[in-house]
């Protein structure tokens, strides 16, 4: 399988703490590879370091170039694409200028009117509600719009953080059932998720991060049934 994420030594520092401490991780073009571990172990630090948003020492290599130095534009035009924690819609712009922002730096406007019909498809309440403000969605809602917004910049590499933060079981079972979708279609997936047994049951394989540190590393079926992990993260 041809890597398409390769990241080596990456820390990260906030002031005088250490969020990441050294790590290496590689997602292969097709897979979908889940980043799980306790509040504030350092998964959200690292989608923000591969995505150019955080300074970071370490490498970063996307598509076999090195990209530890670029801006988180200059990777969103490369294919690389983050759905944040917490959303982070524009509150007072409407569904269809929310997606249309995600398309912003395309220029392929017949691509980006086919991308906007797939993303109503995906979800049918987005074009329900396609000229409703964002602010007045609610969170499952928003967080359709957030991938959503993501999918329309036309990504190879999808980083998903926390997309079932703070949602009823219903719409996290949609958001992982529609995440599975965009996996099946050809998107690369690095997702960071809390729910560690939602995230492993959806993933090819996983890795465990434990106070900026990867402990554990495995296919998914593998990190399910391991004891250790069970008892961490599984509530067993």
């Amino acid at each position: 399988m041809k890597t398409l994420l390769e990241v080596a030594g990456l820390k990260v520092a906030y002031g005088g703490i250490n969020a990441v401490r050294g790590i290496d991780l590689n997602v292969g073009e097709g897979e979908m590879v889940a980043l799980i571990g306790a509040n504030g172990a350092g998964k959200s630090t690292t989608l923000k370091a591969i995505c150019g948003m955080l300074h970071h020492a370490g490498k970063v290599h996307y598509r076999g170039e090195d990209v530890s130095e670029l801006l988180s534009y200059q990777l969103v035009e490369r294919g690389l694409a983050l759905v944040p924690e917490g959303r982070g819609v524009f509150g007072r712009l409407t569904v269809h200028e929310n997606l249309e922002m995600g398309a912003y730096t395309r220029n392929d406007r017949a691509a980006v009117r086919a991308d906007l019909d797939r993303i109503f498809l995906l979800f049918p309440r987005l074009s329900e509600r396609r000229k409703q403000t964002a602010g007045t969605l609610s969170g499952g809602e928003q967080q359709m719009l957030a991938i959503g917004r993501a999918l329309m910049s036309g990504p190879r590499l999808l980083l998903l953080d926390e997309p079932s933060m703070g949602l009823a079981p219903i719409m996290v079972e949609k958001i992982f059932s529609t995440v599975r979708t965009i996996s099946q279609e050809g998107v690369t997936v690095l997702l960071v998720e809390q729910n560690a047994k939602l995230a492993l049951e959806i993933s090819d394989r996983g890795y465990v991060m434990e106070s900026g540190l990867i402990t554990v590393s495995d296919n998914a079926r593998a990190l399910l049934d391991n004891p250790q992990v069970r008892q961490a993260y599984l509530g067993e």
